[in-house]
């Protein structure tokens, strides 16, 4: 059995939401939103270890939060960086296995099946992603360019990569003085290695502004819903 050390970025501040906390906190059905992925997280065998990265003024306060749900796993909160790819690169530092999962705090609707499926997947290093349903073209002021949303994908979370690997990339990233949003394109433009893209869900939502709020309460309505039927 291949074992996982699964890094749960926590690292924003409310900005986007207008909020003095940050939004992992925010309650979703009586419970902070990060809540919702440990308890889903802490039932899979392979995940030896969960790594937080938050910002340090509130890495206490999501130590205590934790502490109130007795969970199993083996849980490290970690001063997080600046940037999301500084809190993935010392999250990776800290990380004690040969695997590495990488997920977000703010995307509570994640399944426990999703994290099996990609932990299973037979290829070293996965992500989840969806189509694009919409247009998109390339440019800001002006139209510059088409973009053919069937050779596009929307990246969503967990990935999987080969600890060692991600970090080393990660640390050729910090010589080179380059930012990527995520990590599979920070592991593709090091590697060109193959990446396997699996089939994400439309659920599987990113909680960042006001509106996500009113979307996730709707979501998980539905989703208890669906389980009492």
């Amino acid at each position: 059995m291949k074992r996982f050390s699964l890094i749960l970025l926590s690292g924003g501040i409310g900005k986007r939401m207008q909020l003095n906390v940050p939004k992992q906190f925010l309650l979703l059905a009586g419970k902070p939103i990060f809540i919702h992925v440990l308890e889903k997280v802490d039932v899979i065998p392979e995940i030896m270890e969960i790594i937080i990265p938050c910002p340090p003024e509130f890495l206490l306060k999501t130590e205590e939060i934790i502490q109130d749900y007795g969970f199993t796993t083996p849980i490290h909160c970690i001063e997080g960086g600046e940037t999301r790819q500084e809190s993935v690169f010392k999250g990776l530092q800290h990380a004690n296995y040969d695997q590495a999962v990488i997920h977000e705090a703010v995307r509570p609707f994640v399944s426990r099946e999703e994290f099996s499926r990609l932990i299973h997947a037979e290829c070293e290093s996965a992500i989840y992603g969806l189509d694009i349903p919409f247009t998109v073209l390339q440019g800001k002021e002006i139209v510059e360019g088409n973009l053919q949303r069937d050779q596009l994908v929307n990246v969503q979370l967990p990935h999987k990569f080969p600890k060692q690997r991600l970090l080393y990339a990660h640390e050729c990233a910090r010589e080179d003085g380059l930012e990527f949003t995520e990590d599979a394109s920070l592991y593709y433009h090091y590697y060109k290695s193959s990446i396997s893209i699996l089939k994400g869900s439309e659920y599987n939502i990113k909680i960042t502004k006001p509106i996500d709020r009113k979307i996730a309460e709707a979501i998980y309505k539905e989703t208890i819903l669906m389980e009492g039927s």
